[in-house]
């Protein structure tokens, strides 16, 4: 199924997605959580691609095991960083020849000692241009892009974000999928001002669940997510205790998800970090 199907089909999908392990044991481990994920019938997984391309063929491997062993359709992460033209049209190729019909479209962060994204001789330099080459291949893939409700961290401002998302979406998207985020207000606003730019796609929530708060720090200061303050003062009540941290994080994902689904939303997509027990009980709530 294609992602213009998969909204069109249903009117709230549920999405997760992985990342490739560094192990055989953790290849092993994840297909345990994905199984259990797999029993409430998201609507796709997905997997993403790593820095610098550096799991591109893993990643095409774990999306043939998405829909191969678990019968989910699969979304392959797909980025510009440190490839050329042919290069990307290459690995379209594969993907297409191993029954990928869905690609996530990202420009990739720039690769380490790197300061600013400077595309390869021959590459890409904005996500935009990757959806333009994703859309004249012969897979005609279903593409996913990011959105970033706080603003991406590399953004002059949010109003300059907003037209970057605009080009991604003219070039031939078919679905916005966010940024993590904690405070639904800022998604609002920023589903409002898609709205007003015309961006008439599906616009899904990205919801990381927090199960261990050193490591939600970690990752909102990478990706400048706003962190509430109350949220934050109760997990710091409790940094030493990793269970209540769990349960508290799971309680406000499912709050969130709540007030989300209650305005409207489309679908959500969860950034599972290769775990099944957060959002099993998020679902099971839902």
């Amino acid at each position: 199924m294609r992602l213009p199907d998969v909204f069109t089909s249903q009117p709230f999908a549920i999405s997760i997605e992985i990342f490739p392990p560094k192990t055989p044991a953790g290849d092993d481990a994840l297909r345990r959580h994905m199984r259990t994920l797999a029993e409430h019938k998201p609507a796709f997984m997905s997997c993403t691609y790593g820095a610098g391309g550096s799991t591109r063929d893993r990643t095409l491997s774990w999306c043939r095991e998405i829909q191969e062993d678990f019968d989910r359709p699969a979304v392959a992460h797909f980025t510009c960083v440190g490839s050329t033209r042919e290069e990307l049209n290459h690995w379209l190729d594969e993907a297409q020849a191993a029954g990928i019909r869905n690609i996530m479209a990202l420009r990739g962060d720039s690769p380490e000692g790197q300061e600013n994204f400077e595309a390869v001789a021959g590459g890409l330099s904005y996500a935009n241009e990757l959806v333009e080459l994703i859309r004249q291949h012969t897979g005609n893939f279903g593409i996913g892009v990011a959105g970033y409700p706080e603003k991406h961290n590399e953004a002059e401002s949010l109003e300059v974000d907003l037209q970057n998302l605009k080009r991604k979406v003219d070039a031939g998207a078919d679905a916005v999928f966010t940024q993590l985020f904690f405070d639904n207000t800022n998604f609002f606003t920023f589903r409002d001002s898609c709205e007003k730019l015309g961006i008439s796609l599906p616009i899904v929530p990205g919801i990381m669940p927090i199960t261990d708060f050193a490591r939600i720090k970690r990752i909102t200061a990478m990706c400048g997510t706003v962190f509430p303050e109350d949220l934050a003062t109760k997990l710091e009540a409790v940094q030493d205790d990793k269970e209540a941290q769990f349960e508290i994080g799971v309680d406000y994902a499912i709050a969130q998800c709540n007030e989300l689904r209650s305005n409207g939303v489309p679908g959500i997509h969860f950034y599972a970090l290769n775990k099944s027990q957060a959002c099993q009980k998020i679902l099971s709530a839902l």
